[in-house]
Formats: C-alpha cells, structure tokens, sequence
C-alpha cells in the first residue's frame, strides 16, 4: 500500500471583539504551543486531530507531516502581527511538506484579528492554494464559530463538535479523519450542504431541546447518503458578517438530499429560540438557595464573566456578596490576577498579608477585592483537566479570604472540571458552595458532585444580548435583532 503524505496543523483561539482584552503572541505560547512534531500525547480541544491520526496512521497508511499547533484561551481582538506571524509559519511548514495528498487542520472558526473579520477562512484558502485543487483538505471546529464562503468553498470535509460543554472533540477528530480516509480511498464523494438558520443564542445540549437534538441529528448520520451533521452554534460577542447559526449537512454525492435535510432541521432549530438558554436566576436568590443545608455542594456558574467568552475573569461580583453573607465552606475558582499572583508568591505558603486583587480591567467586574488573607497554596504551572486534556492556568495560587478559598490564576481560563480545586488541596465534595466562572463546559464533570447547578445573570463585559449589541458589520437579519428573519 503507497503512503499517503498528510500535513497536520492547528492554529485556534475564540475572539470577543467587544472585549477589553487584546491577544497576542504570548497569550498563545502562556496557553498552549506545541513546535512540528512536538504536541504532547494528550489531546486538545482543537488539536485533537494529532492524537487521533497518530493513532490510525499505520491503520490508514498515512505518512504523519506534523505542523505547529497552538491554542490561546478565548480573548480581545487577535494583533495583527500575531495572526500573520502564526499563519505564515504554518504555510511554510505545508510548503516544507509538499507533495501532500491530506492537509488537516484543527480550528477554532471564531478568530478576528485587527485587519481580517475571517482568520480561518483566509487560512483554508491559502492552504488550497498551495496543497492544490486534488488534496483533501478537512477541518475541525468549535460549535461557536462563524461559517463563512472562505471555509466552505476551501475545505472538503468539515466536523464541528456537537457537545456544548464540548465533551465530544476527540470523537469529532475521529469522524473527521474517518470520512477523510473513505474519500482519500474514493469509497465517497462529499457534498457539503449549508442552511442559514437566522438566529442567534445559546445552545447547552446538557438540557432540553437541545439534548433531544443533538439526540436526533446523531441517529441520522450513517443513513442512507448521510455522512456528517453539524450545528455552528455562532458566537454572539464577535461583530462579524456571518454571526449566527448554521446547519452543515454532508452526504455522499447526495448535494439536493443535503440541501433538502440542512433545511429542514434548521427550521426545527430555528423554531426552539428563545428556549434553548439555561435558566438563570438572580445573585440574591442563587446565594439564597446555596445557603441552604443540601448533601452536595451548589454550584454558581457566573456564566457572563467566564474567560472562555473572551473576558478577563475578574469579576468580584459574587465573591464580594459572598463575604457580604459571611458565607463559609466555599470556593471560588477563578480570579484572573497575575500582579495578585506574584504578590503572594513573593509573601510565600502560609503567609498572611493584605491583598488587593480583582476587578481590575473593568468597573463591570466590581470593585478589586481587599482584604488580609491567607496564601495557602503556591503552584507554578498550576493545570486543570478537560477530559483528556490539561488546560493551563500558569503560575496560580490559593488564598483563603473571610473563610471562603478562592484560585488566583496568571493565565485566563474558565473552569471545567473540579480538579481545578483538588489538584491545590481543595476537596471539592466537602464544600458547601462551589462558585465557577464557566458558561457550561464545567457541568458535565460537576454534575456528579453537585446537588444543584445555578447559572447566574450577572451583567457584565459579555455582550449576552444579541438586540443591544450593536453589531456593525453584521448585515444579515437575524433573531433576535427582526421577530422573523425569514419572512424578510
């Protein structure tokens, strides 16, 4: 059997363009920056197509040819000279590797930069210029992304993961790289259907509708002609032309029956807005519940100051009412606060000092927090886990201030799992209150330890309504700026 030569890059971030935050080089390498041939045997989220392929090369007969892959945490606007600097590398390492009859990319699909609305597009575009029209080219992405002409018109074979928290993105680089193979074999032809859905919100598939959803897309797939289903969720904090939700239908050489079904099921979807979003309660009434003596702890998500959307994570809010209560048995994760941090591991474990920290890049995140506390814990190079996944949180330290332990973190990231806890000596379990700063991709690891889960509307940097965001570049009409787009 000939090798097949196959090219793997990843290049992948989220940008809020209403942020406060710009994103640059560092924040890249502070996150996740692995050189050719140097990604870690863990998967993560964007880059999971390395693992996967490692694993089915010799199954496959595939020649690996691995380029850079690298993750910054979700931000502001992407510097200029960053993207550029990112995107050259990775096309001159695809040069390095001609001849190639696969080209695989993980991407994120939400990336802007200062002069480009379309980083990923302009990516895929450049590399089918130089791969050429006979190489199969296929891509990964984050539901919450923007589907644009660029992408669809370069790329062969796209898999968005369906899961939201994304629990399913090592699966999506195993479907990806599954029917890549099948078509690199001729045993398919894909077509690539597309359906403009119109609309704009939240999607948590860890409730109804939307569990049923996912549910009834997942059966379909292997069907007949249908190859892939996928829901781009959009990204309602980027002003962007193609903001909004989108259906990708692919089928084997089947382009109206994709058509027909992208359709469809995005006139379902379209039908369910305004019901998809978690309920969310007031501060008062989510400490009020807390409060309350239950076997499992409570988790409060404060959902609009989660990193993972693209702002700081600085928020006092809800640690201020917290100490307001005299609340004990709590923790707090986390609190982004890199001058905080080196403070604190300049006093050293053990130490007691007054602190300053918090609420520094916005008056939207409540006034810094100061207080005498506690450094209980000093970790360089502290880690969360994502799944299979280790997710940095730099150099981080936890400090007990009135009784409640909260993680001071250098590197922004929202919360996934509870180990962002135990890993510094935190039993998670035996806490009364735990507060995240995550929109839902903590919920499927908490949900086992928690004896209810609140989402908090607490305004903040987020732009969490579509009506008053005052996108600008955005043209089309969607819900629920118009009451009915596709009546317009």
């Amino acid at each position: 059997m000939d090798q097949k030569r196959v090219f793997l890059g990843s290049i992948a971030t989220e940008t809020n363009t209403f942020s406060p935050l710009r994103t640059d080089l560092r924040d890249f390498k502070d996150s996740f920056y692995a050189f050719p041939n140097m990604h870690p045997s863990t998967p993560t989220l964007c880059s999971a197509i390395y693992t996967v392929a490692r694993s089915k090369a010799v199954e496959h007969g595939w020649t690996l040819i691995e380029g850079t892959a690298t993750w910054a945490e979700p931000g502001g606007i992407v510097n200029q000279n960053t993207w550029e600097s990112l995107r050259d590398q990775l096309l001159k390492e695809l040069k390095n590797a001609l001849p190639v009859e696969i080209v695989l990319l993980g991407l994120h699909g939400a990336m802007v930069s200062q002069e480009c609305l379309d980083c990923e597009g302009e990516l895929i575009e450049l590399v089918r210029e130089i791969a050429g029209q006979d190489t199969i080219v296929g891509v990964t992405f984050d539901p919450h992304s923007h589907l644009t002409d660029k992408k669809l018109k370069n790329a062969d074979l796209i898999t968005v993961f369906k899961e939201f928290p994304h629990t399913d993105f090592v699966e999506t680089a195993e479907d990806l790289i599954g029917l890549v193979h099948r078509a690199n074999n001729r045993e398919i032809i894909p077509e690539i259907s597309t359906f403009d859905c119109r609309f704009i919100d939240l999607f948590p598939t860890t409730q109804e509708p939307m569990r049923s959803f996912v549910d009834k897309i997942k059966m379909l797939e292997g069907t007949g002609n249908i190859l892939s289903i996928s829901v781009i969720h959009g990204f309602m904090a980027a002003d962007v032309p193609d903001l909004g939700t989108k259906i990708i239908v692919i089928t084997n050489n089947a382009k109206n029956e994709g058509d027909e079904l992208a359709k469809k099921l995005g006139l379902e979807l379209f039908s369910m807005r305004g019901k998809t979003r978690p309920d969310m309660i007031s501060l008062g009434k989510a400490m009020d519940l807390a409060q309350a003596k239950t076997d499992k702890p409570v988790v409060i998500a404060d959902v609009w100051d989660n990193p993972g959307g693209g702002v700081p994570g600085d928020s006092t809010i809800i640690l201020r009412e917290m100490i307001r209560r005299k609340v004990q048995n709590a923790a707090l994760a986390t609190i982004w606060d890199p001058i905080a941090v080196r403070t604190c591991m300049s006093a050293g474990e053990n130490t007691k000092l007054y602190l300053r920290f918090g609420g520094k890049m916005s008056q939207a995140g409540g006034d810094p927090i100061d207080s005498q506390v506690t450094v209980c814990r000093i970790m360089v190079d502290a880690v969360q886990s994502f799944g299979d996944s280790i997710v940095s949180l730099g150099d981080s330290v936890w400090v007990n201030v009135e009784g409640i332990d909260v993680i001071l973190n250098t590197v922004r990231s929202q919360v996934f799992s509870p180990d962002v806890f135990s890993n510094f000596g935190i039993i998670p379990i035996e806490k009364a209150i735990l507060v995240v700063k995550s929109t839902n991709h903590f919920h499927d690891a908490f949900s086992d330890i928690s004896s209810n889960i609140m989402y908090v509307a607490i305004d903040g940097l987020y732009p969490n309504n579509p009506s008053k965001n005052g996108y600008r570049n955005l043209k089309r009409k969607l819900w629920p700026l118009v009451n009915n787009p596709h009546e317009i």
